[in-house]
């Protein structure tokens, strides 16, 4: 009964498809214009991904930090390691430079050697004076440079570690932007039309080589290389489909007919973004051409069936029909299972990885009932297909390659078994060594040269990502107590012995300048003062730098002596070395900072990065459980049967394992783009197990419940589609390979060797499991076949 319900429904359905047609391409047509019009909402993300929910304890110490000391990814820095930049002609090249940086209303502060400023004592007034360290007047003399030069090395210990390296000689300025820019288009368009060519000035008169970096900067480029590869990944994925697709069906008109859908499909995607005023970010960038490349499997198991239809009988009005009616109810199961595997992203309380989710999964459903629509609409206006457009059903290779399956599962299934298990213990082995990873500039290009500036800045400066402490005294004027400047510089020693972090820099730093100014410059005192020292060397201080712009201090302590800040930068290091980092840091702020007294907060970007990948991994694999055990009860509602189920998820688990081995032997790492490929691989591979089980459901029912006659037969019609779709999405994954982003990469690689296994299990562990499954059943049948 339940069948004939459900054929019935399709079966209307395709009449009234077939009925209005063109009343449907109309409303198509307005739906593609109205998302269309949608693309005028879309803009590029200017912010980093925050892979935490908005609730969690680390968002939320990092919202308070923000809300005492604002926006802390603010600084970029420029540096050079040249023993030559010490002539007037550079010197004045690199003054021209800073100063001009230094006008520009998107920049707060600029701490350079040009205008770098020296504390003196003003014996008169009894406090500490900025004076200039440099005389611009003299700047013209060889001699004065090289002097100069040798004072910033061995009489500034203040800047060591924050403007130069002492051992390498190299040196940088920092470049804080505006804080209220940081997040907007304006930063790019200070970055890309201000900055980047001011550099490029400076190289081209100097021959200095400079490298620039800092999360502003690195953001920018990275984002600029992202919407460049956009219009790349659609273009290869839109060719290399269409290419594979004319290979298989050699027509023109099917090849442009699902051309014209994906596009559309494509525009439907953007507009979706556009229509819930979604930024585009590295994942939602993907989202066209994942359309393109799961929207033409929809072409091809229609058009494929079509073909067979016209074959068999020769009549185009039941060939259209039954497109709709045989292959519209197992194409939906398909395109459920596939959106329910990026639905599960939704579910993970993250909002990158909820509008990933969501606009893809509706995206998914649209492109299949897109196509559900076009194909047969299409094919109603046109002539029959010609007997060249048929002659793939019956290639040589095609049906080579079904006789080698069919043969395989007939008589050696003990063999296909016995490389399930080889695979499955080799995937467990690999997968023991995986490790988990995730960094702030771990998903970005290696081939981009503020890439190559990175690792300059790790080697001299110990790295440009912020790891902020922030000291709340529960005082007012608690943090320049000498108790308080202590127990802070007993914690920054340990942060200065950690190798993979930078020297830290907070009010310590300037309190110890300032009893080196006290003593006339002498680097020897760069120190706290004494108990006897403190009285009047901060009365010396405290006004030191007061309401003046060129104070490099007056972020590190709050406006009520209350919060003090210090702040590191860290190295790329993995999830692993992060977490061993930071409970050395709290073991340390425990002893020295009494809880009833201070609360003492690690912060900062890297670090809620950090703990946002290792959030993903424990929450996508329950994703992934999730998505498997929601499609299982799909497929048991729509195959009542148990058993099928079982094979099916069998079948579709066994390329996520070698995938995951794989990875471990590899070494690649679970890291947030590696993450995603289980879930999408699962809800992609489980389609071809859904197709060879509807048809298989529907020839047990037409071969009066002959198992083995319905699995063959079965066999032989998905078999064709089963190819030909793993074959494009292998391929059009592949594609992904393309990008400069190794987390793409990564993502397209591990998805076409999942998918690849994912077609050796479809076509022969799953139809051997359905026999195995069926034993005692085939048994019966075997004996009251009648013997010839």
């Amino acid at each position: 009964m339940k069948n004939s319900v459900q054929n019935g429904f399709w079966e209307k359905l395709a009449r009234i498809i077939l009925k209005n047609r063109i009343t449907l391409l109309i409303i198509v047509s307005l739906i593609t214009i109205f998302l269309g019009y949608q693309w005028k909402n879309l803009s590029m993300t200017y912010t980093e991904a925050n892979l935490l929910p908005k609730n969690h304890v680390a968002n939320k110490d990092y919202q308070k930090f923000l809300d005492k000391f604002g926006e802390e990814g603010n600084l970029i820095v420029i540096g050079f390691q040249d023993p030559k930049f010490f002539t007037p002609k550079n010197y004045a090249a690199w003054n021209e430079l800073m100063t001009g940086l230094k006008k520009s209303k998107d920049v707060d502060l600029v701490i350079s050697l040009n205008d770098l400023k020296k504390l003196e004592k003003d014996t008169v007034n009894q406090k500490f004076v900025l004076s200039s360290f440099i005389d611009q007047s003299k700047t013209t003399d060889s001699k004065y440079l090289k002097k100069v030069q040798y004072d910033l090395f061995h009489n500034l210990p203040f800047y060591e570690g924050l403007l130069f390296n002492k051992e390498s000689g190299a040196i940088r300025s920092a470049i804080y932007i505006n804080k209220d820019i940081v997040n907007t288009a304006e930063r790019k368009t200070f970055i890309i039309e201000n900055l980047v060519p001011k550099i490029d000035k400076f190289e081209k008169t100097t021959g200095v080589d400079l490298r620039v970096s800092g999360m502003p900067y690195i953001r920018t480029i990275n984002a600029d290389n992202m919407k460049g590869e956009i219009g790349l990944f659609i273009g290869a994925a839109l060719l290399t489909v269409s290419l594979i697709f004319f290979f298989f069906f050699r027509s023109f008109s099917a090849t442009f007919m699902s051309i014209c859908i994906l596009i559309v499909g494509v525009i439907w995607s953007f507009g979706t973004l556009g229509l819930f005023h979604y930024k585009i970010t590295i994942l939602t960038a993907i989202i066209p051409p994942l359309i393109i490349v799961i929207g033409i499997t929809n072409c091809i198991f229609l058009i494929n069936k079509y073909q067979q239809e016209i074959k068999l009988h020769n009549n185009q009005a039941k060939a259209l029909q039954r497109i709709i009616s045989k292959i519209g109810v197992s194409t939906l199961m398909t395109n459920l299972t596939t959106a329910i595997g990026f639905a599960t992203f939704m579910i993970t309380g993250n909002d990158l990885l909820f509008e990933f989710g969501l606009v893809t999964s509706i995206n998914v459903i649209s492109v299949y009932l897109l196509t559900l629509l076009i194909v047969p609409i299409v094919y109603s206006f046109m002539a029959m297909p010609k007997e060249k457009h048929l002659y793939h059903l019956t290639t040589n290779y095609i049906s080579s390659l079904l006789d080698f399956v069919e043969n395989t599962v007939k008589y050696r299934r003990k063999v296909i078994y016995t490389i399930y298990v080889i695979l499955l213990i080799f995937s467990v082995i690999g997968v023991l060594q995986m490790k988990v990873s995730g960094s702030l500039i771990g998903e970005m290009p290696k081939s981009a040269s503020f890439f190559k500036d990175i690792l300059f800045y790790e080697k001299e400066f110990n790295g440009v990502m912020p790891l902020e402490i922030m000291i709340d005294t529960k005082k007012k004027k608690g943090v320049m107590k000498a108790s308080t400047l202590r127990k802070m510089d007993e914690l920054q020693n340990t942060i200065s012995e950690i190798p993979e972090l930078a020297k830290p820099v907070s009010v310590v730093n300037l309190v110890k300048y300032s009893k080196q100014a006290y003593y006339n410059g002498n680097p020897e005192y760069y120190e706290l003062p004494s108990s006897q020292e403190q009285a009047f060397i901060l009365s010396y201080a405290k006004n030191a730098t007061k309401n003046n712009k060129d104070n490099l201090m007056k972020s590190y302590v709050d406006s009520t002596g209350q919060y003090a800040r210090i702040t590191t930068f860290m190295k790329d290091i993995g999830t692993d070395k992060m977490a061993k980092i930071e409970k050395k840091l709290h073991s340390k702020i425990d002893e020295i900072f009494p809880k009833d007294h201070f609360e003492v907060t690690v912060t900062g970007k890297a670090l809620v990065f950090q703990k946002g990948t290792a959030y993903l991994v424990d929450n996508l694999i329950e994703s992934l459980i999730f998505a498997i055990v929601v499609i299982a009860i799909l497929m048991l509602y729509l195959f009542r049967s148990f058993k099928m189920v079982m094979a099916s998820v069998i079948t579709n688990v066994l390329p996520l394992c070698i995938t995951s081995g794989l990875m471990g032997y590899f070494g690649i790492p679970l890291k947030p783009s590696t993450i995603l490929v289980f879930s999408i691989a699962f809800g992609i591979s489980v389609d071809n197990a859904i197709q060879f089980m509807a048809k298989y459901h529907h020839d047990l029912i037409q071969n009066n419940g002959k198992i083995k006659k319905s699995v063959f037969s079965s066999l032989r019609e998905t078999g064709i589609s089963t190819f030909y779709t793993s074959v494009v999405l292998i391929i059009g994954f592949a594609t992904f390979t393309l990008s400069s982003f190794s987390g793409t990469i990564a993502l397209g690689g591990l998805i076409s060797c999942t998918l690849a296994f994912a077609m050796f299990a479809n076509l022969l562990v799953l139809p051997s499991l359905v026999l195995t499954f069926e034993k005692k059943k085939t048994k019966k049948e075997d004996t009251t076949e009648p013997t010839h």
